[in-house]
């Protein structure tokens, strides 16, 4: 359904340290870059997520995350601890939320910018 998906960041430099540790365990690379954006998704394909820097930056408020799709347990345990090592804080340590469905194993952080993310796999491991 989505083609990607653009958000506003405070310091360009910081948030692609951060992102680029975080979305590293799950596949994902940096795209493209220019002194404006940054694009991240599968290496050799288009961005899928989109940074751009913004003089302010307004977080949607309850119940907008955003979820990054895990190939194992691992990597939303490495997404995790990455993002806490490059100044994330945890907003819900890696484990099994039965609450979302029987396979749904997650972990939740905050990024600099107060942006809610999510590392999810949701298949019998």
């Amino acid at each position: 359904m989505l083609h990607h998906l653009s958000f506003g960041v405070l310091d360009l430099e910081r948030a692609g340290a951060f992102y680029d540790a975080v979305l590293a365990p799950l596949g994902y690379v940096r795209v493209f870059e220019d002194d404006t954006a940054l694009g991240y998704g599968y290496e050799g394909g288009d961005d899928k997520l989109s940074l751009k820097l913004a003089p302010v930056v307004s977080i949607p408020g309850p119940g907008f995350h955003l979820a990054f799709a895990a190939r194992s347990h691992e990597q939303v345990h490495a997404f995790h601890a990455a993002a806490l090592r490059h100044g994330g804080r945890c907003n819900g340590a890696p484990g099994p939320r039965p609450e979302y469905g029987d396979h749904y194993f997650a972990a939740f952080v905050t990024d600099l910018d107060g942006y809610r993310l999510e590392a999810v796999i949701n298949t019998p491991a």
